[in-house]
C-alpha cells in the first residue's frame, strides 16, 4: 500500500512540475509580446491558459482521490492538502500572465520601451521565484522556500521604482494616461504573481512543519 501511495505521490509531484512549468512560460511570453508588441503570441497565452486550468483540476482530482483512497495522515496528509491549496495560487498565476497578455493586445508601449525593459526584468525575478517556489515544494527545501520569500523584497521594490517612473512620465507628459494605466497594471500583475509564489513557499512550511502563517494546523 505505502508503494502505491508513493506512486502517486511521485506522479503528483511530475504533474505540479508541468504545469509549474506551464505557467512560467506563460509569463515569459506574456512579456515578450508585450515588448515586440506580437499579438499572435499575446493570443497564444491567453488562450492557453485553458490548458492550466484543466491541468488544475487534474491535480485537484489526484489530491481528492489520494486523499479519499489512502486516507493519509500526519505528514502525507499535510502534503496533499498543501499541494491542493497551492494549485489555486498557480492557477491564478496563469490568470494574471493572461491578464498581461490581454493588455499587450491593445497597450500602445512605443511611448515607454525603457520601462518596458525595467518590466522584463522584474517578470525574470517573478519567474525565479516561480520557478523556486515549486521546486522547494517537491524536493521539501525549507531553506530555497526562505530564500523565495526573502527575494519578494527586491520584486516589490521593482514595483516602486516602476511605479514612480510611471508617474515621472505622465507628469512630464510623455505618455498618455491609458498607457500609464496600462504600465502599472502589468507591473502590479507580476508584483501578485510574486506574492502566490511567496504563498506556495508558505504551503511548503506547513507541509513541513504543520504551522501555516505561524498557526498550528495539522
Amino acid at each position: 500500500m505505502r508503494e502505491t501511495f508513493e506512486h502517486k505521490l511521485g506522479k503528483l509531484n511530475n504533474d505540479l512540475i508541468r504545469m509549474g512549468g506551464m505557467i512560467e512560460e506563460a509569463i515569459a511570453s506574456a512579456i515578450t509580446a508585450l515588448r515586440d508588441s506580437d499579438a499572435v503570441l499575446a493570443k497564444k497565452v491567453v488562450d492557453g491558459d485553458r490548458a492550466v486550468d484543466e491541468e488544475e483540476k487534474n491535480i485537484e482530482s489526484q489530491c481528492l482521490s489520494i486523499i479519499l483512497r489512502e486516507q493519509p495522515v500526519a505528514r502525507d496528509l499535510r502534503k496533499v492538502s498543501a499541494a491542493l491549496k497551492m494549485v489555486t495560487d498557480m492557477e491564478r498565476i496563469a490568470d494574471n500572465a493572461a491578464d498581461i497578455a490581454e493588455i499587450s493586445l491593445t497597450a500602445d508601449v512605443s511611448a515607454i520601451m525603457h520601462i518596458v525593459k525595467e518590466i522584463q526584468t522584474m517578470s525574470e525575478k517573478v519567474i525565479i521565484m516561480v520557478s523556486h517556489s515549486i521546486d522547494s515544494f517537491v524536493t521539501t527545501d525549507m531553506e530555497l522556500a526562505n530564500e523565495t520569500i526573502k527575494a519578494d523584497d527586491e520584486v516589490d521594490e521593482l514595483f516602486v521604482s516602476i511605479r514612480n517612473r510611471i508617474v515621472e512620465l505622465i507628469k512630464s507628459e510623455h505618455c498618455s494616461g491609458d498607457v500609464a494605466v496600462d504600465a502599472l497594471m502589468i507591473v502590479k500583475y507580476l508584483e501578485r504573481i510574486a506574492d502566490h509564489a511567496v504563498n506556495i513557499c508558505e504551503w511548503v512550511e506547513f507541509f513541513k512543519t504543520g504551522e501555516y502563517k505561524n498557526t498550528r494546523i495539522i
